[in-house]
């Protein structure tokens, strides 16, 4: 199990981060992506989406390789249909079973919401600590108009460097999704502000996990 002092790990880190949607990782922890490149050396990474069009998907490998820039990252994806993932139930327990085969083992996995509004989210939330039951799981927050915001209770300090830099490489990445209300700048730093609040720092990112090991 990974101890939560990932700058401290000897030798090289992996990352697994899942996504429903293209911008959905970035969107819920681009700022932390944007830390863990600038500070874990030899940081390799597989972002896992489940849904996405050509045009979404190509967005979404831009956007790997913009907020872990220098790391060795590879985006994979089912394609299934977005808004209907509980529909397709055994396609997404096998995409998440088939990284688990293939890739080395994660030092880390970011995943969303368990309480998560949108049923694309909640379900890869629930599967991933089913797949992934001796890793370290960390549960990312995506801000919508549904009002879900959880009560996180573990924070990833960001520099207003580090969170300028999540809101432009976003809109950099998926200029389509930059006409909705809810992709806006206020949105992201309205968020980050209030989390930093909480956890005494300027900006933050939150998470949650089911289970973890304190180690010294």
């Amino acid at each position: 199990m990974l101890p939560f002092q990932l700058g401290l790990i000897d030798g090289p880190v992996h990352l697994v981060a899942l996504g429903a949607h293209p911008d959905d990782i970035e969107i819920g922890c681009g700022g932390t992506l944007l830390k863990l490149a600038e500070s874990v050396p030899e940081l390799t990474a597989e972002f896992v989406i489940a849904t996405g069009t050509p045009l979404r998907l190509d967005e979404a490998r831009r956007a790997a390789e913009l907020f872990l820039p220098d790391c060795e990252v590879t985006v994979t994806s089912a394609e299934l249909p977005d808004g209907r993932l509980p529909a397709h139930w055994n396609q997404t327990k096998e995409l998440l079973e088939a990284t688990a085969r293939g890739s080395r083992r994660p030092d880390l996995v970011l995943a969303p919401s368990r309480t998560d509004a949108h049923q694309d989210h909640r379900l890869i939330a629930e599967l991933a600590p089913t797949v992934w039951r001796d890793h370290l799981v960390l549960h990312y927050e995506i801000p919508k108009w549904d009002g879900d915001l959880s009560r996180p209770f573990l924070y990833v300090e960001l520099t207003e460097e580090q969170l300028r830099d999540k809101i432009v490489l976003l809109h950099k990445a998926y200029p389509s999704q930059v006409p909705h209300d809810w992709f806006d700048e206020e949105v992201f730093a309205g968020l980050a502000r209030m989390r930093g609040m909480e956890c005494r720092a300027r900006y933050a990112e939150a998470f949650t996990t089911g289970k973890a090991t304190l180690t010294w």
